[in-house]
């Protein structure tokens, strides 16, 4: 085939596998970044029009414009540009750009609600087409049972997706550009027919349907892309196309679904491949190749979707996870970090720095220095790179996993994620010692014990901590397989899903938030004095502690050795309840920044963090409790095991550029010294903000003066200016780092 022409052959010709074709036919890359573009004109003309749409955005109270007549997806609008004449990248989501679109299948009332919020109203076509359909926040509220009703009220269980699409389900979006949409189709009804010859259990029912809607949905995806002109029933034939119909497939995603993280995968390296070979054919120039990915980003920048202000204050900043894993190493000890790892980190110096896409570096000690350095310079200059450890991910997952939201790792086309927020491991804590009621109204929640006073012993709070912890871990797993169940049955990914295998391995992500609270307070109980303190009632609403306890974060294992026990025993308690489907149960402690929401749901707790006050994000240590510097704080972190949590421990790092020395070369040498230290101590995920302080307090009092100012907050960027008061508030109790 001619789209085919000089690639090496080999088990990918006969078979679906990406894997294969990158691993045969990719150029390790080892030198340095000095053979980068600048953007050219058209990307210019194209970014400055973007920026336009984003002052006018800002200005329109965060969202530009709503099409409440028509229901998204993928043949629902006309093709739609940002400048016809400058782009070489095309597609939108609707038919203008940062135009949201209306999804109600996960909810109806949401879809109307969040219109509402922003204005507009939804079209009575819609209301009635949706009068009689169930849609999956339908079907997960007539399941639920009194007690998955109390924790979502309570805060124990919050952002749980029984409203949205469910998300972090990553596509494998390049099958459509190596292989086009006709062999996808083709080998998807050679599965169905398969499934045909075997017992029709409830399990082979389902997938056999799935497996009709899938074939419907690439047929549909065609003709989207027919309407841009573009076909994409056969293989891409040069690197513009393999860019495109990756970007259809993706486009078609989230036109499809409104997913609380639609992650694009891990495509650099295999951009790469089509890349090189154009320039080397003379098809290309290094010019002609920075602009094709500069527009591909700057398109992947104009993702948004409709949501309500509630949904806003877990998830601040209208993040969508686009989430794109770059470099990392290959099993076979080739680092697969090409040209094109390069060129998509310099759009954040050719586009500007911004927190889509979510851009992921999979670390490795033994990734190529000139990379290492690199990397650190554009998290010194920009703060939009988040990194995860390639050491012990890839054992697990091989070497063609991507990222999905903030810190979760799946290998691409194998496997898929169920998720569902987290639970709130400090109320959890509080409730346990006051024998089962909510702290902050007196409602029981869970199993009546008698509420625990005078001078808190450790053995008896732990004890029966486990006990509340074991409760919850059943009632979460139950809840998380009901909504999983009916987003399947009323809100099915059929386009997603067709770009996987179909016989797909799943895991079950949940969540945990508090973590430093927990410890920190047991921590107190173990080493302070901590009495309860009751209201008229009887219940437990503060604590007064006496006495120092060792805070986590400070490299200190009296602490870190509680908070990992933590971990492991509710990750141990959630395995003993099976999940929907097989999946396989991960854990994460990541809050996005729902940690201000957490604290405001919480009440006093025994380590003397006050009522309503934000948690720390994700497995962060409280706000500024590390007394010991930022080595200490992340030795605390590393220690977290991530056999306990294989959905991801997110650590977000603040530092002022001096501690990290006095000009750019010896800040960029030490940072990349400092990533390669805690990763090889066991770390996980890291997040890097590099800035000073003052600069944060200007940035808060006058927003408008740095409308590109760029911050990572939990597993994802968002811009700084578009935070809430209340969440660069949280941002600024954080601990920046001035010393070593």
């Amino acid at each position: 085939m001619e789209a085919w022409k000089d690639f090496k052959k080999g088990n990918w010709c006969e078979s679906i596998d990406v894997r294969d074709f990158i691993q045969t036919n990719y150029r390790p890359y080892e030198g340095d970044d000095a053979f980068l573009a600048a953007a050219t004109g058209r990307t210019k003309t194209l970014l400055a029009i973007y920026e336009d749409l984003l002052a006018r955005e800002r200005e329109n109270n965060g969202v530009l414009s709503v099409d409440t007549e028509k229901v998204s997806s993928l043949l629902s609008y006309k093709p739609g540009y940002v400048d016809r004449e400058n782009e070489i990248i095309f597609g939108l989501q609707t038919e203008h750009p940062l135009e949201r679109g209306v999804n109600p299948f996960g909810g109806i009332r949401m879809a109307r609600a969040a219109c509402e919020a922003y204005g507009y109203k939804l079209s009575q076509k819609i209301e009635d087409n949706f009068e009689y359909k169930t849609t999956h926040n339908d079907g997960v509220f007539r399941v639920y049972t009194d007690e998955m009703r109390k924790l979502r009220k309570y805060g124990i269980l919050t952002g749980l997706p029984d409203a949205y699409g469910r998300g972090r389900i990553i596509g494998d979006y390049r099958r459509v550009a190596l292989y086009g949409t006709d062999r996808l189709i083709a080998e998807k009804k050679k599965d169905f027919e398969a499934l045909a010859h075997k017992y029709m259990d409830e399990e082979n029912i389902r997938l056999r349907e799935e497996v009709f809607r899938q074939v419907d949905f690439l047929g549909k995806l065609t003709q989207m892309a027919a309407a841009y002109g573009d076909d994409i029933s056969r293989p891409a034939e040069n690197a513009r196309e393999a860019i495109q119909w990756t970007y259809y497939a993706y486009l078609g995603a989230i036109k499809e679904q409104n997913g609380a993280a639609e992650s694009f995968g891990r495509t650099s390296t295999f951009f790469d491949i089509y890349i090189e070979r154009d320039i080397a054919n003379g098809l290309l120039d290094e010019i002609s190749a920075q602009e094709l990915i500069d527009q591909l980003v700057l398109k992947l920048r104009l993702n948004r979707q409709l949501r309500t202000p509630e949904y806003n204050e877990l998830f601040a900043g209208d993040p969508t996870w686009v989430t794109e894993s770059i470099g990392g190493m290959g099993k076979d000890g080739r680092t697969l970090v090409t040209r094109t790892s390069f060129r998509i980190l310099h759009t954040l110096y050719n586009l500007k720095a911004s927190p889509e896409p979510n851009l992921t570096v999979l670390w490795s000690d033994k990734l190529p220095e000139a990379f290492k350095k690199f990397c650190a310079r554009v998290s010194i200059d920009t703060s939009s790179i988040q990194y995860e450890s390639d050491e012990l991910m890839r054992p697990v997952y091989g070497d063609d996993y991507g990222i999905a939201c903030c810190v979760s790792a799946m290998e691409i086309g194998k496997q898929m994620q169920f998720f569902g927020a987290r639970c709130n491991l400090a109320k959890v804590l509080l409730m346990s010692i006051n024998g089962g009621r909510d702290e902050m109204t007196g409602q029981r929640v869970a199993f009546e014990m008698p509420p625990l006073t005078g001078k808190l012993a450790y053995d008896e709070v732990l004890d029966r901590y486990h006990k509340y912890i074991d409760w919850l871990a059943d009632t979460y797993v139950n809840t998380m397989n009901i909504i999983h169940y009916m987003h399947d049955k009323y809100a099915y990914e059929k386009l997603q899903m067709a770009l996987h295998d179909t016989k797909v391995e799943r895991l079950m992500a949940f969540g945990a938030a508090g973590i430093s609270v927990a410890a920190d307070s047991l921590s107190a109980i173990k080493y302070a004095s901590v009495t309860p303190v009751t209201d008229e009632t009887g219940l437990i609403v503060d604590y007064v502690t006496e006495g120092e306890f060792p805070k986590y974060g400070n490299d200190d294992d009296r602490v870190d050795s509680i908070a990992k026990h933590l971990t492991e025993y509710f990750y141990n308690a959630l395995c003993r309840t099976p999940c929907y489907r097989g999946a396989k149960h991960t854990l994460s402690l990541l809050t996005i920044t729902s940690n201000v929401v957490y604290g405001k749901k919480t009440g006093a707790t025994p380590c003397g963090r006050k009522k309503c006050e934000p948690f720390a994000p994700g497995a962060n240590p409280l706000h500024n409790r590390e007394h010991s510097g930022a080595l200490a704080s992340l030795n605390s972190v590393a220690k977290l095991s991530y056999c306990d949590c294989r959905d991801g421990i997110s650590n977000t790092f603040g530092i002022v550029p001096s501690t990290l020395g006095k000009d750019i070369e010896t800040r960029t040498a030490n940072l990349a010294a400092i990533l390669d230290g805690y990763f090889v101590q066991g770390g996980h995920h890291i997040n890097i903000n590099v800035y000073n302080k003052e600069m944060l307090l200007d940035a808060h009092a006058h927003p408008e003066k740095y409308p590109n100012l760029t911050i990572r907050v939990s597993g994802y960027a968002v811009r700084f200016c578009v935070l809430s008061k209340a969440h660069r508030e949280e941002v600024l109790k954080r601990t920046f780092f001035e010393n070593m």
